[in-house]
Parts: C-alpha cells; sequence; structure tokens
C-alpha cells in the first residue's frame, strides 16, 4: 500500500506551548505521533520556532531595524530548534534532515525541481525533512506569515496528499462565536470567501501568522487540489486525533 505523504506546518505557539520557550514535551508529542504513524503515511514538516529558541539563551541588543535583529535571533535559534528536533525524534528511533528555504526558491525552476528531488529521496529513505525559511536572507515570514505560506507552497510542489497547519486554536472559529465568548469551530468548508468573513485580524502571541495567513495558505493549497486541515497543536495527540476524526478541527476541502 502506498503511504499518503502530510506537510505538517508547526507554528511557534505549537512548539512554546505559548511560553517563552520551546517545548521539549511538545516535540517529543510530535516525534511519537509521526512514529506511530509512519507505516501510513509519510510526514514532511515546516517548522518555525528559530527565533523563540533564540530568545531563551540571549538578548541582543542593536540600534538598527527590528527585522535585523530578528534575523540574527534566527541565525542564533535554527541550530538549537534542530539540536531539539534532532535529539527528541532519534529517541524514537527517527531520523531528521534541515532544509532551508527562501520565495526566491520557488520562483526558480531549477531551484524548484531540487527541492523537490531532495525532499523525495529524503522521505524515501524515512529521513524527515524539517523546513525553515532561510531567515538570514528573507525575511517574509518573519513579517508576514510564520511560515504559513511556505508550508502551502511546499505542500503544492511535493504535491502532498493533505496540508495540516498546527496552530492554538481548535481550527477556525465563527466571528459570531468569538464575540459571544463561546468559540464555535466552523468544521469543514470549501468556499474560501465565505470564510474570510469570519476570521478576525488578531494575531498570536509569538507567531506572526493569525488565521489570514492559513487562510492564503489554504488557498494556495486548494488551487492545486490539497486540502488543508487547521488543527490544535497544543494538544496532546493532535495529529492522530485529527486524522481519526477526534475532536475539533476545520477542514478546508480542495
Amino acid at each position: 500500500m502506498q503511504k499518503k505523504k502530510i506537510l505538517l506546518k508547526i507554528g511557534s505557539n505549537t512548539l512554546t506551548k505559548e511560553t517563552d520557550q520551546i517545548s521539549r514535551g511538545k516535540i517529543e508529542d510530535i516525534g511519537r505521533q509521526i512514529a506511530a504513524l509512519k507505516d501510513s503515511y509519510d510526514i514532511i514538516i515546516v517548522s518555525s520556532g528559530a527565533i523563540a529558541a533564540a530568545k531563551q539563551f540571549v538578548k541582543l541588543e542593536h540600534n538598527g531595524a527590528e527585522i535585523n535583529v530578528k534575523q540574527a535571533l534566527a541565525a542564533i535559534g535554527q541550530p538549537h530548534l534542530m539540536r531539539i528536533y534532532q535529539e527528541n525524534f532519534r529517541e524514537l528511533g527517527l531520523f531528521t534532515s534541515q532544509c532551508l528555504l527562501s520565495y526566491s526558491d520557488f520562483e526558480n525552476p531549477i531551484a524548484k525541481a531540487n527541492i523537490k528531488n531532495t525532499i523525495n529521496v529524503l522521505v524515501a529513505n524515512n529521513v524527515i525533512p524539517i523546513i525553515n525559511e532561510n531567515d538570514t536572507v528573507a525575511a517574509d515570514e518573519i513579517q508576514f506569515g510564520d511560515n504559513d505560506k511556505l508550508a502551502a507552497l511546499t505542500a503544492a510542489l511535493l504535491q502532498v496528499d493533505l496540508l495540516i497547519v498546527a496552530t492554538n486554536t481548535d481550527g477556525i472559529y465563527t466571528k459570531v462565536s468569538i464575540e459571544n465568548n463561546d468559540p464555535k469551530t466552523i468544521t469543514s468548508v470549501s468556499g474560501l470567501e465565505n470564510l474570510r468573513q469570519e476570521i478576525s485580524s488578531v494575531k498570536s502571541s509569538h507567531g506572526t501568522g493569525g488565521m489570514h495567513s492559513k487562510i492564503e495558505a489554504a488557498t494556495i493549497a486548494q488551487n492545486v487540489g490539497i486540502e488543508t486541515w487547521i488543527v490544535n497543536g497544543l494538544k496532546d495527540n493532535f495529529l492522530i486525533d485529527a486524522l481519526n476524526g477526534i475532536g475539533n478541527h476545520t477542514k478546508i476541502k480542495s
């Protein structure tokens, strides 16, 4: 039986469990689920969290542009983030690899082919690609999207079966339910224009995404026939539960 391919995007708020540092427990939870699913699914990860990882170790002083400080923090934090993934996943018998990409790569046919071929070789050899934006040369995701768009572009390039975006809510809530302080999840939707009317412009505390960037990511995926799920990554076992239809999450149909 051919395994299905999932692109799992993990935001900063999920990785920190909404604290000020990367949660080893959450990364272990993710690894444990991947280990349990590996006979049925190939999982490629797009992971934020480099800046959050750096903030555990350093506080940079600089009188220049804030974006340059964030790029420097990303350069410091990326090796730490990968080390945490590597250590936790290795204990579960999982091997990891790092892939740093930038948007210009997706505009270059040769670069796109190289990305696809490299990741396919990694996946075929049971090595988990962990993708992040190359923040020292590109700043788009730092400013605008917490890797949501990067995940969607990668999902489209690899022609995955499913894009799962792990965030800090039970999917997308109706606007009315949020206003009434009783959040209710939109469980399934195909028309993205109606969905855009439901979302607020509030961004999460660590990440730069908010729901707008997740809708834009789902649009990219939908255009190439890929379904997007938005799930609550703060919950233990969130990936397995979503695949088994347990709990509330939003499915954006292709």
